[in-house]
């Protein structure tokens, strides 16, 4: 016979405690990359064919700063959980139960 500890046995998991999945996790993180990229190509393109002057600069300057903040952001790791706002039950805090057969309603 196998003894489980008093705290595992009493803790109740839900669907909305688990995790997103791992390669959802990335696809997002992938995602969010290649739009950024994209803005950096836009930055430059823009910084080579189209401003002169101060905007070539500020273009440029986008373009240069864009993918650190990229790489940071895909490397992050895992989103955090959205189970913040969730309650989830704990078996030994529910409401005491009334007999149904007593006819105080006080």
């Amino acid at each position: 016979m196998r003894i489980v500890p008093q705290a595992r046995r009493d803790r109740v998991y839900t669907v909305t405690d688990a995790q997103r999945p791992k390669s959802e996790d990335i696809a997002y993180r992938q995602r969010r990359y290649l739009i950024s990229m994209g803005v950096r190509v836009v930055a430059f393109l823009l910084a080579v064919f189209l401003f002169h002057g101060v905007w070539r600069f500020v273009a440029a300057g986008v373009a240069l700063v864009v993918p650190y903040f990229a790489v940071v952001f895909a490397n992050g790791g895992r989103e955090p959980n959205n189970t913040t706002d969730f309650d989830s039950s704990d078996p030994n805090n529910l409401p005491a139960r009334q007999d149904p057969d007593t006819d105080d309603p006080d």
